[in-house]
């Protein structure tokens, strides 16, 4: 058979989102971009479809009836491996933060601008399928060893507990050991936007790594953050 011939089979996403006519209307948009949808209005079945499904990708309300996005965020985080966009109030930058740390991806504030949603799951799909191809596929750093290939880092040997988005952000930084990496690189790179001098994610993921990788996040000697430039992964010896 030729390959030419091959059909791509759309990228499924599950939209949890109790406003019908937005819930709708980003429906419309995303299949007409190429995507499957399924639509899922109640929070309370939210955690059960997002597991049952297991999309490709999930765009997930955070006031929502039954249960809200951040309980579900956290509930599914550790059996679903797939990014998670929150959808989240324009100036509220508790929610923002607090869905970053339940273990939200990405998120995108309300009323919702459909070119800019589309741009960042195209951004979450893309960094996920991409593998690092043309990249050494394992870094290793003492005990710690980052695996690119299977997106997996390990600890001692033990297996990391880190979201979609905080592998993205370890492995850009581990890859660049030895360099200091400005918050405009980190935020071009990871979401493809520019860094308005104001966004709080990249710090609070490397807050939730530091952790995880037996850095003190009192005094980190692995992740350092160098004041009023980026962050800095250091070389071992």
């Amino acid at each position: 058979m030729d390959d030419s011939l091959e059909t791509h089979e759309p990228d499924h996403v599950l939209i949890i989102e109790d406003d019908e006519r937005l819930a709708e209307l980003t429906r419309d948009y995303l299949e007409a971009n190429g995507f499957r949808v399924t639509l899922e209005a109640d929070g309370g079945r939210g955690a059960a479809r997002i597991l049952d499904l297991q999309p490709d990708l999930v765009i997930l309300d955070l006031m929502l009836p039954g249960e809200d996005g951040l309980s579900i965020c956290r509930r599914v985080r550790s059996e679903y491996p797939g990014p998670i966009l929150m959808l989240t109030a324009r100036t509220d930058d508790m929610d923002q933060v607090l869905g970053l740390e339940m273990g939200a991806d990405d998120y995108v504030a309300k009323p919702v601008q459909p070119r800019v949603l589309l741009a960042r799951m195209r951004a979450l799909l893309r960094r996920r399928e991409s593998g690092g191809a043309g990249e050494e596929p394992r870094l290793t750093f003492g005990d710690l060893e980052i695996d690119n290939a299977t997106r997996e880092a390990f600890l001692a040997g033990e297996r990391i507990d880190l979201t979609s988005a905080e592998f993205d952000l370890l492995w850009l930084l581990a890859s660049h050991a030895g360099r200091v990496l400005t918050r405009e690189e980190i935020f071009s790179q990871l979401r493809g936007i520019r860094y308005d001098g104001q966004d709080r994610s990249i710090d609070v993921r490397v807050s939730r790594i530091r952790p995880k990788i037996g850095d003190d996040p009192n005094q980190p000697q692995r992740i350092k953050t160098v004041r009023s430039k980026g962050y800095l992964f250091v070389k071992d010896g």
